[in-house]
């Protein structure tokens, strides 16, 4: 794995993953959440968004957390990938990890997001993540379609699978230490 694309609903647990991945391997972890917003939850000019991503695509080395198909290059960032992680959880599992994010974090800006753009409660944002499996799941399914024989898709349906992933990750990263 040199390019991973972490990809699935809000709330799901990509983030957390992708950081998790990227301190486990050493591979720098890119939030296309922080390239897109500005301070203030301003959106990026859809050219700036764009060459942003395609600077962070070229790196020889991401894991890249966000999905922003349509938008910031997902062509290239398919393209390039050779490993991508999708988190396909429960609308419930979804819903309860952004309601627990924002009582956590509310008013603190996240590792992963843009300086600038704190913790809230958005209201278009909550019936995004109670519509993702029917409207956008959907999209990342055509998405995928795309992807070639030598890329790997590695699909989550809980939480613990996810663990479990990242548990023979550090396995791995262990026995490559020792000889």
């Amino acid at each position: 794995m040199q390019r991973a694309l972490v990809m699935g609903s809000s709330g799901s647990g990509k983030s957390t993953f992708a950081r998790r991945l990227s301190t486990m391997t050493g591979i720098p972890s890119v939030s296309i959440d922080a390239l897109f917003w500005k301070p203030g939850w301003v959106e990026s000019d859809k050219d700036e968004f764009e060459r942003r991503v395609i600077d962070a695509a070229r790196e020889p080395r991401w894991i890249m957390d966000g999905n922003y198909m349509r938008h910031g290059a997902g062509e290239l960032r398919r393209e390039l990938s050779d490993t991508i992680i999708w988190f396909d959880l429960p609308r419930s599992t979804c819903m309860l990890g952004i309601l627990g994010r924002i009582a956590g974090s509310y008013g603190q800006v996240r590792p992963e997001m843009a300086e600038g753009c704190p913790e809230k409660i958005d209201l278009e944002f909550f019936r995004y993540v109670w519509t993702y499996r029917r409207q956008q799941r959907p999209k990342l399914i055509e998405y995928f379609a795309g992807l070639r024989p030598d890329q790997s898709l590695v699909c989550f349906t809980d939480r613990t699978q996810a663990d479990i992933y990242l548990e023979s990750v550090a396995r791995r990263q262990n026995r490559a230490s020792i000889h």
